[in-house]
């Protein structure tokens, strides 16, 4: 079957609910553009630069195989497009990054952008997050992880959908190292509140400002061209940066 033809969702069975993961359905996938300079990066740069899911790889031992080296690993949550993802991990060899994209287009643009750069840090898995996280990340294996500009889920009636929910932050609060981060982003004020809540309530995380709040757009997340634009319209953006609690 066509990647495209897969309707994907994020659904948390009553045995993954009884271990704190909750039901979040967080994305459904919506056929969109898959130019062909896309589909053939996905059909011959996956096999080279993509991962399997697989409950096997899940050990800092397995990662370090993986890529071939024990730097530290960031796990990036809905990498969009790859334009963020790779400048991220142009910028920082030293860095092994894990881009999870769900949508097979931005799974084959950002494989091209892999490719384009050579980039030897950056691996990408095309399946839900919460699955991976789950079943392929031990604790205290992450220095960081991403999630940048998710589906806001606008809707009231929606909001049950976003990813940034209390049982899924906690794991992944516990798979970060003791000096690892949880750094989040977005354009809509209300997901940006949640967030800082949502965040705030966790006691395995600390907030990175004193004033418990938001930070200013740090100069290692890239602005995109979507971001350009919307900072020209005045639209907001909203950073938020919690570190892991060791006290």
């Amino acid at each position: 079957m066509n990647p495209e033809e897969i309707k994907l969702e994020t659904v948390i069975s009553n045995d993954e609910a009884e271990h704190n993961y909750g039901h979040i359905k967080s994305f459904v996938h919506r056929k969109g553009h898959f130019s062909e300079a896309q589909r053939r990066a996905y059909e011959t740069l996956m096999p080279k630069y993509g991962l399997t899911y697989q409950k096997e790889l899940k050990n800092l031992e397995d990662w370090a195989e993986v890529f071939g080296n024990n730097n530290p690993i960031v796990l990036e949550i809905g990498c969009g497009m790859g334009e963020t993802t790779a400048k991220i991990a142009l910028q920082n060899p030293h860095i092994n990054y894990v881009g999870v994209e769900v949508f097979t287009s931005g799974v084959g643009a950002l494989l091209k952008r892999i490719d384009e750069h050579q980039l030897t840090n950056l691996r990408v898995i095309q399946h839900d997050a919460v699955e991976i996280v789950r079943d392929m990340v031990a604790p205290d294996t992450l220095s960081g992880v991403h999630v940048f500009f998710p589906d806001p889920w606008h809707k009231a009636r929606h909001h049950k959908r976003r990813l940034i929910q209390p049982p899924f932050v906690h794991e992944l609060a516990k798979r970060l190292r003791s000096d690892g981060y949880i750094h989040c982003a977005t354009d809509w004020e209300n997901y940006a509140e949640q967030m800082l809540s949502v965040l705030s309530s966790e006691s395995l995380l600390i907030n990175y400002t004193k004033e418990n709040t938001f930070i200013p757009r740090p100069e290692s997340r890239p602005l995109t061209k979507y971001e350009n634009r919307g900072n020209r319209l005045g639209h907001g953006v909203w950073d938020i940066l919690f570190l892991k609690n060791t006290i």
